[in-house]
């Protein structure tokens, strides 16, 4: 990039857009400031300098037009750094002013950002120092997309894989050039293409502070890890780059983007609006804080010092706010139009339904704007419809786009699976699309996003393993994670060499994900639970930047049977329609089938369970949704001894076993090729273990 060689001379330049626009004659700069009375650019030549080679104080008069500050940077070269300083009022307990001209600001529309010359933890100790902060770059690079656009796919033919970029490949057995980065994660496309999955959704992948973790964990070396801490809501992580210091962000991510795209697979970006990196009272100054605090966030109605916390992080972003609400669409809309990715996941997504005294709002328009943009028509939008301070919108989210993780399908799954009785009418309804939270408000089983697993809680390994958590590596005294973890160890609790307590570890995590893949609605998948990942029993890696947060390939060979089986699970769901329904099951038959949609049993035929508060068993019978497929059947046990289930005769259909979890590897799942069909009308179903079988 050029190198820049002040001073440059200046003209008023304009307020729209707002951020580092490169434009004929030079680069316009522009930031939003309401309650601001003066302001100062600062230009540094690069990511290693300590001294800006131009600061330039902006004339009220001139370079100020409503809320915006304002100005044009005459030839001034794209790699250029910058920051902002701020002149205004300190009143904080009155009006939550917190202008400080000695605090640069990093500028929150920053297409690519530096933290070279950051250090949280030396300015909470010394104080501000000059000089010290993170700084936005301008970008101009052309980029050649090869004709790529954002993937359109029907909602119901997601199949979604939750991966962090760091810990996908950073542990030495990925083999990968650049590990732990968005190029080396186009290194292991092809393996995420022979597993079969459509989407990545990728943990934070926007600028954050991998500093802000509490003093005992900084101390004892760890950081933040998983990324929940974001700051530059426009510009790629940094650390998931190999040369940022060449403001290489967006290409890199763009690389990324590109080559899954060429490879079938969606982008849905992990996104954190509900809070920032800065913290409450006592938190670091870094860009909203200083350029209008009042706006940015939620604060007490009485003392305005205090942050309203409904996210457990220290603040709350006030999404609710005219101006809050655009800035959070600009950058959705950014990264869609702009970095062309297909979706996203909503952190905390309940507190964006807050106003700005953290009442919940019938019609966030924050929410309904993101629902009804035309940019976004187009994207996945999954919220996570609960925040730290209990409000729980499962099944209620505004909107009718708006997917949802279901923490009820989670919860019900798991204590079927440890063998919970009573549970048989409840799980046919997760299985069947959660009707209860959706239908009666118009929506729809793909607006149910089905998972066992996720980043937060257990790996599948770890909850047939452990029932208590294990995290003291992260320096909390074993309080942070949850405790209410729904697992069973299946006998011994943690690591064990009984061959018994393997095997059934084994056969309860195929349950769980054969179970999830035979569900209405859409599958999510966390990274590494294909191959029976561990994290130990810690249930919240998110300061283990190390090999207990990382995925260890060498699973892949030695947990090879579990992998095919994933592998050929989502091939069944791929090969049945049937499991991918936009409307809810009715048990009726629909047009041109003489068969209902679903019949529900029990061991016997037509007889499910429902009043039976011992019952562990269900059975049911998918007809095709599309001419020319397969019939489904499918009989679950969950029960300690084996069951008897008879076989339902229809026509002169013949069933083909497809799937027996109570088999080991590879017997557990046949393919097509390989299946004989079975002419018996009654099949012995093992203790805990799920068969399917194919109709044709």
């Amino acid at each position: 990039m050029p190198v820049a060689r002040g001073p440059f001379q200046f003209l008023p330049g304009r307020r729209y857009p707002p951020g580092a626009s490169v434009e004929d004659n030079g680069v316009n700069f522009s930031v939003f400031s309401r309650h601001a009375c003066g302001a100062e650019l600062l230009l540094y030549e690069g990511s290693d300098s300590t001294e800006p080679f131009q600061i330039i104080r902006l004339d009220p008069e001139v370079n100020h037009t409503f809320f915006s500050w304002h100005i044009l940077v005459v030839d001034l070269p794209p790699g250029t750094h910058y920051t902002w300083r701020l002149h205004g009022p300190f009143e904080p307990r009155a009006h939550g002013w917190l202008f400080d001209a000695s605090v640069e600001l990093v500028d929150p529309w920053a297409r690519a950002v530096n933290l070279s010359q950051w250090d949280r933890w030396r300015r909470q100790s010394e104080g501000v120092r000059p000089h010290d902060s993170p700084r936005g770059l301008v970008l101009a690079e052309e980029y050649d997309w090869e004709g790529d656009t954002p993937i359109r796919q029907a909602t119901e033919e997601t199949i979604i894989y939750e991966l962090h970029v760091g810990g996908f490949t950073r542990h030495p057995s990925s083999g990968v050039r650049h590990p732990g980065t968005f190029l080396g994660l186009i290194e292991k496309i092809r393996y995420l293409q022979d597993l079969g999955i459509t989407h990545v959704e990728l943990m934070p992948v926007m600028a954050f502070d991998e500093q802000d973790v509490p003093p005992g964990v900084w101390e004892a070396g760890l950081r933040n890890f998983w990324g929940y801490s974001s700051f530059g809501f426009f510009s790629p992580h940094p650390g998931y780059c190999v040369t940022p210091e060449h403001g290489t962000h967006r290409r890199e991510f763009r690389d990324m983007v590109k080559a899954l795209h060429k490879a079938g697979i969606g982008v849905i970006l992990d996104v954190v609006f509900n809070h920032t990196s800065e913290g409450g009272n006592g938190g670091p100054t870094m860009s909203f804080k200083g350029l209008g605090n009042e706006t940015f966030y939620c604060l007490d109605a009485v003392d305005k010092r205090i942050y309203l916390d409904f996210t457990g992080c220290g603040n709350t972003v006030n999404a609710n706010h005219p101006f809050v609400a655009r800035y959070i669409l600009d950058a959705l809309e950014y990264w869609v139009r702009e970095m062309h990715v297909d979706g996203f996941r909503f952190d905390l997504a309940s507190a964006m339904a807050r106003d700005a005294d953290g009442q919940p709002m019938a019609n966030p328009p924050v929410l309904w704007g993101i629902e009804l943009s035309d940019t976004l028509s187009a994207s996945k939008i999954i919220a996570e419809a609960w925040d730290a301070a209990g409000l729980y919108q499962v099944g209620s989210f505004p909107g009718y786009r708006w997917m949802e993780w279901n923490g009820c399908y989670r919860d019900s799954v798991r204590r079927f699976v440890r063998g919970d009785p009573g549970l048989v009418p409840e799980i046919a309804t997760r299985l069947a699309g959660s009707s209860d939270l959706y239908q009666a408000n118009l929506r729809q089983p793909i607006n149910s996003v089905n998972f066992v697993t996720c980043h937060d809680g257990f790996t599948l390994w770890d909850l047939v393993s452990y029932e208590r958590k294990y995290n003291r590596a992260n320096r909390e005294g074993n309080r942070d994670g949850t405790d209410d973890n729904l697992s069973w160890n299946c006998g011994v609790e943690g690591e064990t060499s009984d061959a018994e307590i393997l095997a059934l570890r084994r056969r309860q995590a195929k349950n769980l994900l054969t179970l999830m893949f035979l569900s209405q609605g859409i599958p999510m998948l966390l990274a590494g639970d294909e191959v029976l990942r561990t994290q130990e029993g810690n249930n919240n890696v998110w300061c283990q930047d190390n090999p207990l947060g990382w995925l260890d390939w060498s699973l892949v060979e030695s947990n090879g049977g579990m992998l095919r089986f994933v592998r050929g699970l989502i091939a069944l769901r791929k090969r049945h329609a049937s499991l991918r329904r936009r409307h809810f099951l009715s048990g009726q038959a629909r047009k041109g089938s003489d068969l209902p949609d679903v019949a529900w049993h029990g061991t016997k035929l037509g007889a499910p369970p429902w009043d039976d508060p011992a019952a562990r068993v269900l059975a049911f019978t998918l007809a095709p949704a599309r001419q020319g497929e397969q019939l489904l059947h499918a009989l679950i046990n969950m029960d300690s001894e084996a069951q008897r289930f008879e076989i339902p005769g229809i026509g002169d259909v013949r069933w083909y076993p497809a799937v027996d979890t109570g088999r080991a590897s590879p017997t557990d799942l046949i393919l097509p090729e390989d299946q004989i069909a079975s002419t018996a009308s009654v099949v012995l179903v093992r203790a805990r273990s799920i068969q399917v079988l194919e109709g044709r």
